[in-house]
């Protein structure tokens, strides 16, 4: 059994210039009915018989050519390709947008060609546009549940910004380029969302570690990176990865809310019980050094205690007077 993969070198096609070959084939048309009807009026004569028998027969055999000669006409609009083959071989591919001739009878193929639905009933669906679109597209992809790398269930999504790039490999290596592409974004978004966490927390990790939620971007460019790696021997280019959604799971969510929300008041808390331990102190300096009050170590705790009780709690204080002395 032979299991080689062909490979096919694309091969730019120079084409006859359309217009000019329907001029030739109209005037082609034209000579031959001319031709037959000039047989038949031969052939109703006695003397010339034969030569309008031939006339009749070479007219209707011309007929037929520059009929058929009517398929090779193609027309290309912007950033589209057309790629052809002729009784099962490759015979090559238009990129040039213009009005072109080509051998009639080439084949054009696109697999990922989809027939359009007949709006009428009982009507024949309409044929199938064989063109290649080399515009820019934009594949959508749906959210998925996934796993982060601590475990944790996420719903990611992205879209991916592509166009084909050599429309000769997205036709003949891959059986639907459209789907394809579609497949490996799946599969590209789930590997990569497995080596990342969704996020970390100050007090966990290392505040350098990539994170799906706050190194977006550089997850996206190496999804971009490993996506492009997998779609080359398709013909695509992939522009740009985008993440669109990134959440944790609904039977999680709301757990991983109180621990961030956790997090957040442990992280303020400490920065508060900083600044009162920097405020007190800087208190006590001063009044020793400008000597408003002299303090001694127990008045000197009584005033940390208080002054801490008031920078550090939620409440506002109650101011209280004491007139005597705390011995």
């Amino acid at each position: 059994m032979n299991n080689t993969k062909t490979t096919v070198t694309e091969k730019q096609l120079n084409p006859l210039n359309g217009g000019l070959m329907l001029f030739v084939i109209i005037a082609g048309l034209l000579a031959s009915i001319g031709a037959f009807i000039f047989g038949c009026g031969t052939a109703a004569s006695e003397e010339n018989v034969a030569l309008g028998v031939t006339c009749i027969i070479v007219s209707c055999i011309l007929v037929t050519i520059f009929c058929i000669m009517f398929a090779g006409l193609k027309v290309l609009n912007p950033n589209e390709a057309l790629v052809l083959t002729l009784f099962g071989k490759y015979y090559g591919t238009i990129s040039k947008p213009g009005f072109h001739f080509v051998n009639p009878l080439v084949t054009a193929v696109n697999p990922a060609a989809v027939r359009a639905a007949s709006t009428t009933p009982g009507q024949p669906a309409p044929a199938v546009n064989k063109k290649i679109s080399t515009k820019t597209m934009t594949l959508n992809n749906e959210k998925q549940k996934v796993n982060d790398v601590l475990g944790n269930p996420i719903i990611i999504g992205a879209i991916v910004i592509w166009r084909i790039d050599n429309p000769t490999k997205a036709v003949f290596n891959v059986e639907n380029y459209s789907k394809y592409l579609s497949t490996q974004c799946d599969s590209i978004i789930r590997n990569t969302a497995r080596l990342y966490p969704y996020d970390t927390m100050e007090s966990e990790g290392d505040a350098d570690e990539k994170t799906l939620r706050g190194s977006s971007q550089e997850i996206a460019d190496i999804m971009k990176n490993e996506l492009q790696e997998r779609v080359d021997d398709a013909g695509l280019f992939i522009e740009e990865v985008r993440i669109t959604h990134l959440a944790y799971s609904e039977e999680i969510a709301a757990a991983m809310l109180q621990r961030q929300q956790a997090t957040a008041i442990i992280a303020a808390r400490q920065k508060i019980v900083e600044g009162a331990v920097s405020m007190v102190k800087m208190a006590i300096d001063q009044l020793g050094e400008e000597e408003i009050v002299v303090l001694d170590e127990e008045r000197k705790a009584a005033m940390v205690s208080n002054l801490l009780v008031v920078l550090c709690g939620n409440k506002d204080a109650q101011p209280i007077v004491n007139s005597g002395s705390i011995y």
